[in-house]
Parts: C-alpha cells; sequence; structure tokens
C-alpha cells in the first residue's frame, strides 16, 4: 500500500483552513497551525489551496490532503470541482487530492461519474480521496476508482440535511463494505468521538474545526451558557 496510507493509519490528519473571510485566512498562518498540530503529533494536514499547502510544505514534513474550494455560481459542488483544480493540485504536487464525490450536478454540467474517468487517465499515479455524503456515493467513488473515501459531506448535502454528526452509522456500514480505507471526518468534537470512530474501525480520521478554528470554538464555548 502507498506509503502515505502507511503513515496516516490509525492515526490523526488535521485540518487547517481559513477562508477568506475567516480572521485566520493566511498561507502564513495555515504553516503555524500545521507546524502546531504537527507538535502535537498530527500525522498528516489537510489543506485548501496551492498558497497555503506550498507555505505548509516549508513547515512542515507531513502527507497532505489538498483540496481546492471554489464556487461556482450557485453550484453546490465547490471542494475540488472541475479539472482545473485537480490540475492545480497536481502541478503543486500533493500526496492525495480530496475531491466532492456526492452524486450532484458539478460546476461543467457532469458528473462525477463522468468527470473521474478523466481524471484518473490523466493522473493514473496520483491518490484521490472521495469526500462523500451517503453509503450509495461512497459506493460508486470505489468503483470508479478512488484511493480512499471519507465521510467529508454527511449532512452537507440536501441529501443528508439534519443528518446528526459525526455519522458513526455511516462509518460502521463503510468499514464493513469497502476494500480502500475509510476515512472519518466531519463534526468529530471531542476527543471521545474520535476515540468511537477508531473503535468503529475507521482507517484514520479527520478533525478540522474542533482544533484549528478558534472562532467556531469561542461560539462552542458560549453557546453552552445561552
Amino acid at each position: 500500500m502507498n506509503n502515505l496510507f502507511e503513515r496516516i493509519q490509525g492515526r490523526l490528519v488535521v485540518s487547517c483552513q481559513a477562508l477568506p473571510e475567516e480572521p485566520l485566512h493566511s498561507p502564513f498562518i495555515m504553516g503555524k497551525m500545521a507546524y502546531a498540530a504537527s507538535l502535537g503529533g498530527a500525522a498528516g494536514i489537510r489543506a485548501n489551496s496551492v498558497e497555503d499547502i506550498r507555505e505548509i510544505k516549508t513547515r512542515v514534513n507531513l502527507p497532505i490532503i489538498g483540496i481546492i474550494k471554489q464556487v461556482y455560481g450557485d453550484c453546490p459542488v465547490f471542494i475540488t470541482p472541475t479539472m482545473a483544480e485537480v490540475d492545480a493540485l497536481c502541478g503543486e504536487g500533493v500526496e492525495l487530492i480530496a475531491m466532492d464525490a456526492t452524486d450532484r450536478v458539478r460546476p461543467d454540467g457532469s458528473t462525477i461519474a463522468e468527470l473521474f474517468p478523466q481524471i484518473r487517465a490523466k493522473y493514473p499515479n496520483q491518490l484521490f480521496m472521495a469526500d462523500c455524503s451517503t453509503y450509495e456515493e461512497a459506493l460508486q467513488a470505489a468503483e470508479l476508482g478512488f484511493d480512499c473515501v471519507g465521510t467529508t459531506l454527511s449532512g452537507y448535502t440536501e441529501a443528508t440535511k439534519g443528518q446528526a454528526l459525526p455519522d458513526f452509522g455511516l462509518i460502521a456500514k463503510l468499514v464493513q463494505t469497502l476494500n480502500v480505507p475509510v476515512i472519518a471526518e466531519g463534526g468529530i468534537s471531542t476527543p471521545e468521538e474520535l476515540r468511537a470512530m477508531f473503535d468503529l474501525g475507521t482507517y484514520a480520521a479527520v478533525v478540522g474545526s474542533a482544533i484549528t478554528r478558534p472562532m467556531d470554538i469561542t461560539k462552542r464555548f458560549l453557546k453552552a451558557l445561552e
């Protein structure tokens, strides 16, 4: 199995992301955030944008799950949505590229079932992670040739609106079915929830907001006082 998967198996990947409207938006700050996560024992980093990834590479020697969040009009698919974002990430050199693998129509009018074979043909040696929201989407992603699947988008699509997070049920079902690594991501807020994911058999787990988004963390604490 690829060295990247060996490095993250049974371990925590920390997502270091800040969107333009967030106070920590800056490649420099995300580089420092990734460095702090590495000192804390993270096995990998998930990062958004070529600029952030380039900076993070100067700070840590950890595998990177790279994405580009790009909004096209009112299209709901924005995590590495088109070939253009894949090209940019491959050009930068990212160990694992994650992309929306839901069944929703993409900005160019295609579905993941139509687009991914083209991507795989163009980049046969690149590793790809499928960000899914449902069991059926994850099954399709594995069949399409994604190297691993994640539960990243459970609760964030129309089909999964209102789903309690983290989605333990989806992880439990996927690890019993798929032959590719299943990565738990989305809504993991406590160390106890992280432990529970690994007890279910998840290959690795990604935690973001609960570690690297102080604005959201502050809001969570204040909500307890309401």
